[in-house]
């Protein structure tokens, strides 16, 4: 009997990046060397449109390739240790419990009334998605959304919604997603978490289309179900876990006010998230060395997340080395500076839309995408707020859609939902979401949304 084929694997995200780089280096004996010169201009850098002139060539070598990692690691480092230390405050949250005694709550209060617990608990994800970045995170609820659904009636693909579909509306629209928004306004030379108001907006139509959209799925699946006694035993928010909450929302609090009235970066943002990893493991009772150890524990569970930047960040490398990257610039503002403005948005978009399949990591996309179209957008009129938005969007809608994202499979083997299934779910709402997302950046645009 003979052995039927290996499976074709998709490749690695750090494969298919350091693949991009190779390209991108073979691509600096082909492409001309050229320059812009930047100039200041109400405090920030930007493009002089009109002088590209022809540079001495400098195309990359094999060394180039194997040191594009480590330089990108370097020129990205504040963002890498950023995500890292992030990854660690939120795994001590997570450690504490609190955010998941909530949901156990909120789950308990609605039982037996699916029509309420579904949009409710997508709310909650959503906020989580929108503010913390809530993706990963979202695996340990699904086996008991699986069951919750099933109990009220309900097929398995709606207990998983619950979680990733919420959770993904929240992270494409989110206003205050430290790994997308944070990271890309801070590449792009924005102010952190400006333009929040219109975010909030954006957040606001992406959760009510995703819950509406699940919600008549649910409908159209539910069954009659037996109802079940009710357990005496109702799950509560401890005193200990109330307490890492409000220091959750005054952390999230300090952060808007930090980032908006103060000026804060980077530096400022990752030593707030060291202080509350620390006073959020001692309210919940962790100890000094748990609280380090579960620090360390979520660092190490987003290193490849982290480390995905620089890799990403490698392709720019060689060709800013090569002194080949203004020349793609000029290339791609020729192509579209004679276009509307709004086909402009557009192609900026459908870029980074058919990027996140290739790089499902947002950091990595941001650190790839942003530092070729920012400056696109500049030369082209499109606002840099307007831009990052387009990112954002690209990114967000494929994390529960594309089978490179490795969470969101992760999730579908844990609701035991093949992706073939999924994927049929889940077509209509990535149109919808798409277009409403076209409508969104054309808006963005037609208001000039900045500050610029």
């Amino acid at each position: 009997m003979s052995e039927s084929p290996p499976k074709a694997r998709l490749p690695h995200t750090f494969a298919l990046l350091l693949g991009l780089v190779a390209v991108a280096a073979v691509a600096t004996h082909i492409i001309p060397a050229g320059a812009y010169t930047r100039v200041e201009r109400e405090g920030r850098k930007v493009v002089d449109p009109a002088s590209y002139h022809l540079v001495e060539a400098r195309p990359a070598g094999v060394a180039d390739i194997f040191l594009a990692y480590p330089r990108g690691l370097a020129e990205t480092s504040n963002i890498v240790f950023y995500i890292f230390l992030i990854g660690g405050a939120f795994g001590v949250i997570s450690a504490t419990g609190a955010t998941e005694a909530v949901i156990a709550s909120v789950v308990h209060a609605a039982h037996g009334r699916g029509e309420m617990v579904v949009p409710l608990l997508m709310i909650l994800f959503s906020i989580g998605g929108g503010t913390i970045g809530l993706a990963e995170e979202t695996l340990p609820f699904l086996p008991a959304l699986v069951v919750l659904a099933r109990r009220l009636g309900y097929d398995e693909i709606t207990g998983g919604a619950i979680a990733l579909v919420g959770a993904g509306a929240g992270f494409s629209g989110a206003f205050l997603n430290p790994f997308t928004v944070g990271v890309a306004q801070g590449i792009a030379g924005l102010p952190l978490f400006s333009g929040i108001s219109y975010r909030f907006l954006v957040w606001l139509v992406m959760t009510t289309i995703a819950v509406v959209y699940v919600s008549r799925y649910a409908r159209g699946v539910r069954r009659d179900v037996i109802p079940e006694a009710e357990n005496a035993d109702r799950p509560a928010v401890t005193g200990r876990q109330a307490l890492v909450l409000i220091v959750l929302a005054l952390g999230l609090s300090a952060l808007v006010l930090g980032s908006m009235k103060y000026g804060w970066g980077l530096q400022e943002l990752s030593a707030l998230c060291v202080a509350l990893a620390v006073v959020c493991g001692l309210c919940g009772g962790l100890g000094v060395n748990r609280t380090a150890e579960v620090f360390l524990e979520g660092a190490t569970g987003i290193a490849s997340g982290a480390l995905v930047v620089g890799l990403a960040r490698g392709v720019l490398v060689v060709l800013d080395q090569a002194r080949v990257t203004d020349t793609i610039l000029s290339a791609m503002a020729g192509a579209v500076g004679g276009l509307p403005t709004a086909v402009c948005i557009a192609g900026i978009y459908a870029v980074q839309v058919a990027l996140s399949y290739l790089v499902p990591s947002g950091s990595g996309q941001a650190a790839l995408s942003l530092p070729i179209l920012v400056p696109l957008a500049d030369l082209v009129g499109v606002t840099r707020q307007t831009s990052v938005l387009a990112y954002q969007f690209g990114d967000g809608f494929s994390n529960i859609f594309a089978p490179t994202s490795g969470y969101f499979m992760a999730g579908l083997a844990l609701i035991d939902v093949p992706w073939t299934r999924w994927a049929r779910f889940m077509w209509p709402l990535q149109c919808v979401w798409l277009t409403a997302g076209l409508g969104l950046v054309l808006i963005a645009q037609a208001i000039h949304w900045g500050p610029f």
